[in-house]
């Protein structure tokens, strides 16, 4: 199976992490790991091109300059530990009309069509998290950068987070990079496991990866 993301050096020495050399195939999870300011959301934000970086990003074999930047943000799709909005009402943040797909990521994650009538600002931590994954798969990416989307989470929405993200990937075979630090989820979720260590991303031994 051909690789689905692929980085190339990609370089943002400036942020002091070195070159980073990756490949995820089709329907593949890898998790990264690492201390708290050792370069996960940077990792995740310059593959997303969101910020400064040298090298090269391929999805599905096309470079990411080939792709207009919403187009490649649409693919290659970027979560936020904590999620930004931008317009009054949680429905704002969604294409009209609504595809039955958005009703059923709604029911999966423990919302009703009303919560598109809500105020931003009267959601929760927790349940603007969980609208910002739902915003995210109705846009069928190929590839999520997901960072600690379950951080803020209860335990069983986490799991509910974890089962529908997995379901989404069993659907369309996309690949997921996701900053994680909870062991046991890691074991749930990931094919292969990754950590930052003195500013480089390896490769932890002892998962087992799945064809």
């Amino acid at each position: 199976m051909s690789e689905q993301i692929q980085l190339k050096l990609v370089d943002f020495s400036c942020y002091n992490l070195k070159p980073i050399n990756l490949q995820l195939k089709a329907a593949e999870t890898i998790s990264i790991s690492g201390e708290s300011g050792s370069g996960k959301s940077l990792l995740l934000r310059a593959i997303a091109d969101l910020i400064p970086h040298k090298g090269q990003c391929f999805f599905r074999g096309k470079e990411a300059h080939t792709f207009a930047p919403y187009q490649w943000r649409k693919q290659v799709a970027y979560l936020a530990a904590e999620s930004q909005w931008w317009f009054d009402t949680v429905g704002e943040h969604f294409s009209q009309p609504l595809s039955e797909q958005t009703g059923l990521y709604l029911k999966h994650l423990g919302f009703e069509l009303e919560t598109l009538n809500w105020e931003v600002s009267r959601c929760s931590t927790g349940e603007r998290q969980r609208l910002a994954i739902i915003r995210l798969l109705v846009n069928n990416p190929g590839v999520l950068l997901l960072d600690e989307p379950t951080a803020n989470l209860d335990s069983d929405n986490a799991q509910q987070v974890e089962k529908s993200l997995l379901q989404y990937q069993q659907q369309t075979q996309c690949s997921i990079i996701w900053v994680a630090h909870n062991k046991k989820q890691i074991q749930r979720i990931a094919q292969r496991q990754f950590e930052i260590k003195n500013a480089t991303l390896v490769e932890l031994p002892g998962m087992e990866t799945q064809t």
